[in-house]
């Protein structure tokens, strides 16, 4: 596991920037996930002031020195200003969930000094890793993809 992954899995409070009121994304499964598994997790979306019976944040700097790192699930689009909202409040581990990273997102990231995860599904990571995720896990494992 590289020195990122295991940075970041080793944080306590995150902050999960893309839960949403449509139950079916990532976000929402992941905000859950995450506070199942210990951590503290907070809700970041500027259209909602509350989140599965929690504050929800409209951004980043509302939360500034409550988090630890930020996973986002947002469409790159969204996310350059995300990882900029990040820098500003000091938060430097971000993980870039499958699907919302692309190489301009990315290579933005990089510039702006943040320690990023990407290409990787969180919930393969964040212990205890159950389910299907455990699975999924022991196969990279065996090919070397882990």
């Amino acid at each position: 596991m590289n020195q990122a992954i295991q940075d970041f899995i080793n944080l306590k409070n995150i902050a999960v920037v893309g839960v949403s009121r449509n139950d079916k994304k990532f976000g929402n499964l992941a905000y859950k996930e995450l506070k199942e598994r210990g951590y503290q997790v907070y809700a970041v979306n500027p259209a909602m002031k509350e989140f599965q019976g929690e504050p929800c944040y409209p951004d980043l700097s509302s939360l500034q020195g409550k988090v630890d790192g930020i996973l986002l699930t947002v469409h790159p689009d969204q996310g350059k200003a995300v990882l900029e909202q990040a820098s500003q409040a000091g938060i430097k581990h971000v993980w870039v969930q499958q699907m919302a990273e692309s190489p301009a997102l990315l290579e933005s990231g990089r510039q702006l000094g943040l320690s990023l995860v990407t290409g990787k599904c969180i919930l393969m990571y964040a212990p205890p890793v159950r389910s299907f995720h455990k699975f999924h896990r022991t196969i990279n494992m065996i090919f070397g993809k882990l």
